[in-house]
């Protein structure tokens, strides 16, 4: 059975849109997974330290017939081959790449929440999910658009096509 999943992409190190687009061909080739539409990119604010560059991020829509951990493993697969080392919480780094939503699921271990624990309070997030899908709600009902006019602005500017691969 195939579920529509949606990942959060963010960069902040070493040419970060570029981070984004290998991140994006990298999704494109995950087994039983097909990438139905790439958001456009937003540079932002960071979140916590602010001795960090702007982040860029970004989304992308999969349809994958992985079980949630499985495509969070595979993910954190990219994420290594993207050099990511996490050494600050929320502090800088190449590639992060976030199961934002997975269908209909509500799911919170210590692995993994979905929906992400902050969705409601990231614009960065919620403006790309949007972008690839209007409608699109929290398993609770609840619409993506309602939360993106209720969240705080972190400064959130749209890049436009060239400033990415």
């Amino acid at each position: 059975m195939m579920t529509d999943a949606f990942i959060g992409l963010g960069s902040n190190l070493k040419e970060p849109a570029a981070q984004l687009a290998r991140a994006v061909s990298a999704l494109a080739t995950l087994p039983e997974t097909v990438l139905v539409a790439q958001s456009p990119f937003y540079a932002s604010r960071p979140v916590g330290p602010q001795d960090q560059p702007d982040f860029v991020n970004g989304a992308v829509w999969l349809r994958t017939s992985l079980r949630p951990h499985r495509l969070l493993d595979e993910l954190q697969r990219i994420e290594q081959k993207h050099g990511r080392e996490r050494l600050r919480h929320w502090g800088p780094r190449t590639l992060d790449l976030d199961v934002l939503l997975f269908g209909t699921q509500v799911l919170d271990d210590e692995r993994l929440t979905v929906p992400h624990r902050e969705l409601a309070n990231r614009d960065f997030a919620l403006q790309p999910l949007l972008d690839l899908k209007a409608d699109l709600a929290l398993p609770d009902g609840t619409p993506i658009a309602e939360l993106r006019n209720q969240c705080p602005d972190n400064g959130l500017r749209k890049l436009p096509p060239a400033d990415y691969p």
